[in-house]
Parts: structure tokens; C-alpha cells; sequence
């Protein structure tokens, strides 16, 4: 049985290590928002996460802004939640 993000100290580390972009301002944005809602993340806003972070720094970048919206198989509901609630930070 594999463990749930809140439950497994690695994969919390993985997903920070993840956050960590080329660009300073995806760096800012998702630090900010890890700072604040990591420790509360659910297992399906972690897989949404993980989808965010498998964008190019510029798409994810034009996407935290809202300049575009997400598009093919990131555009799914649970992630659109998740884009919004890193958009409020």
C-alpha cells in the first residue's frame, strides 16, 4: 500500500523539489503557495500539481497569470481547482 502524500515525508520533499522552476516568478508563486497550503494539499490537488509542474516554465508562467488557460490533458476539473487556488495566493 502506498503511502498518501501527507503520510510520506519523500513524496512532500518531491513535490516541493518539484516547485523549484527556471523562472523566479513560477519559483515565487509556487513557493508562496506551498507555504501556505502544503501540509493541507489532498492527494488529488498533489496530482494536480504534478500536472501543473509538467508544463514548460513559460506555459506554466502564462497559466498562473491567467494570460492562457490549460489546455488538452491538463485542462480537467480538479486541476482547473487547483490552478484557482494558486492563482488567490
Amino acid at each position: 500500500m502506498s503511502l498518501t502524500h501527507q503520510a510520506d515525508p519523500v513524496k512532500r520533499a518531491r513535490l516541493r523539489w518539484r516547485s523549484r522552476r527556471g523562472l523566479l516568478e513560477n519559483d515565487l508563486i509556487l513557493t508562496r503557495f506551498l507555504d501556505r497550503y502544503e501540509n493541507v494539499l489532498t492527494d488529488d490537488e498533489v496530482d494536480a500539481f504534478s500536472t501543473l509542474m509538467d508544463l514548460s516554465d513559460s506555459d506554466l508562467l502564462d497559466v498562473l497569470l491567467a494570460r492562457n488557460e490549460l489546455e488538452g490533458a491538463g485542462d480537467r476539473p480538479h486541476v482547473r481547482a487547483l490552478l484557482e487556488k494558486i492563482r488567490a495566493v
